[in-house]
């Protein structure tokens, strides 16, 4: 008789969240330096910096549009300067990396084909390697809880109850 492997038997279903994680470089774009004394921000000279930036490097990037100076800047600032990012960029975001992250996650898992977990024991793999937000499991249970039959969080030799159907 040889190792059986129940696991691999079972109806379980694994969600690794890393298998979704988009490819791609991230920017953190900081409009700082295109302030006055890194502090005021005078329009003619700031679209003057829009206008002369060249926004083709940012192609196929996804870019976190923000100011690290503690400055009031005005919403259209940071509109202009996504609506040259647009074009190039595969997502623009205002605000910092981890916002970027949470955001390219929600997208992602809003547009996941969940029909095969459908009454189906889950596992969600807790492991990675990339930087995957905190905020996509909460995104990815919104999902799966109203048609998982349960859902566990970690490895299938080490997981959590997270959620459970009542009978």
């Amino acid at each position: 008789m040889g190792i059986i492997n129940k696991v691999a038997n079972s109806s379980l279903k694994t969600v690794d969240l890393e298998e979704i994680y988009p490819d791609g470089k991230r920017i953190l774009f900081d409009i700082k330096d295109w302030l006055f004394q890194e502090i005021i921000l005078k329009e003619k000279e700031f679209r003057e910096s829009v206008a002369n930036h060249d926004w083709s490097q940012y192609q196929h990037c996804f870019v976190a549009v923000h100011c690290s100076v503690d400055a009031i800047i005005p919403s259209w600032a940071l509109m202009l300067v996504n609506s040259k990012l647009i074009p190039f960029a595969n997502k623009v975001v205002i605000g910092n990396l981890d916002v970027l992250e949470t955001v390219l996650f929600q997208e992602l898992i809003n547009f996941l084909d969940l029909s095969d977990f459908n009454d189906k024991p889950v596992i969600v793999k807790g492991c990675s390697e990339k930087p995957v937000p905190i905020a996509a499991y909460s995104f990815l249970l919104e999902k799966l809880q109203p048609i998982a039959k349960s859902i566990l969080f970690g490895e299938a030799c080490s997981s959590v109850p997270i959620y459970k159907t009542k009978k």
